[in-house]
């Protein structure tokens, strides 16, 4: 068996370096600049969503117990009441897991904006 000179094994080292060194530094070098490019795309995604509307996209200016005129000791007692940034009909379906029928022919219910 040959020996190799220093100048030839420092050529093969060197080569094998540039062989398999330089598509794994590339290789690297694209997965950076995929990742940097969807984290872009994502902050770009959460700036153009639209704010999210109530639970039931109730409009604020329409509560149900001022459009039915209940009285003040109907009020106290009605789940709706005590919680008046969420819709009525949302506070009713939370407590029984349905909708009330009730609710199907409501002008508040029928005049909330569709979620899409």
């Amino acid at each position: 068996m040959t020996d190799l000179d220093p100048s030839a094994l420092l050529a093969v080292v060197i080569g094998l370096a540039i062989r398999f060194g330089v598509p794994v530094l590339l290789t690297a070098l694209v997965a950076w600049g995929l990742r940097r490019l969807d984290r872009h795309w994502q902050e770009q995604a959460e700036h153009r969503r639209p704010a999210p509307l109530a639970l039931g996209a109730a409009s604020a200016e329409v509560r149900c117990w001022e459009l039915k005129d209940c009285p003040p000791e109907k009020r106290q007692t009605c789940p709706a009441f005590a919680r008046p940034p969420v819709p009525c009909w949302q506070v009713f379906r939370e407590q029984t897991g349905l909708l009330p029928t009730s609710c199907l022919g409501c002008d508040v219910f029928l005049s909330a904006p569709i979620r899409g």
